[in-house]
């Protein structure tokens, strides 16, 4: 989403339920960096080296464009559910399609059922993630704005802190496994996931106006 851009997602999904296409448009492109934050989260190093996120997220948007007609729901929380649902089958695809020397091997450790349990995990991390001052907005529509700004200001970080943020806040990983994972001592990666912090902070004050 560009950062000037008003997010309003009960209304957009509400035009969009009535065959409004600029709506349907402008409600997929808001999910983008939410979309790509969840399917990040759930990619190791084999995968990341033959398919982006990108990728899968362009494919998932794709996908509920052309079926949009077949969404049931009516509430931005179902939406949201869809979506996900969508992404986490074309994640099985690609683990599928890209790993097949380990295929046996990760059908085993990665089912279906597998990825969607540890998406919707991290789906709840992140809107755990949502910072203090948003912790007040209660109704479906707030939430779901919220975390849509606070993806695009994820987004916005630099390769290295948003890196550190997705391992810590969303995949949920303590800091001696993210060390392990980036070759770096436990006390490099505080570090950078504070500065990580601060720089989301500012990124989410300059997005939000306030």
């Amino acid at each position: 989403m560009n950062d000037s851009a008003v997010i309003n997602i009960e209304n957009w999904l509400c035009q969009a339920k009535s065959g409004n296409i600029d709506a349907l448009g402008r409600l997929l492109s808001a999910y983008m960096n939410y979309l790509k934050t969840l399917a990040h989260a759930q990619m190791d190093d084999r995968l990341r080296r033959r398919v982006g996120a990108s990728d899968i997220v362009q494919e998932t948007l794709l996908e509920a464009h052309r079926d949009f007609l077949h969404f049931v729901g009516k509430s931005p929380a179902e939406f949201n559910g869809w979506l996900r649902t969508i992404l986490i089958n074309n994640l099985k695809r690609a683990i599928e399609c890209h790993l097949m020397t380990a295929k046996r091997d990760v059908r085993r450790e990665l089912s279906l059922e597998d990825l969607k349990g540890r998406a919707d995990q991290s789906a709840a991390r992140l809107e755990a993630f949502l910072a203090a001052p948003n912790s007040s907005v209660s109704s479906d529509m707030q939430r779901h704005e919220a975390l849509i700004r606070l993806s695009d200001s994820i987004a916005r970080l630099s390769e290295e802190h948003r890196e550190i943020i997705i391992l810590r806040h969303v995949r949920g990983l303590p800091f001696k496994d993210i060390a392990e994972q980036l070759n770096k001592t436990s006390g490099a990666v505080r570090m950078i996931w504070m500065r990580a912090i601060e720089k989301l902070r500012e990124t989410s004050v300059s997005s939000t106006g306030r």
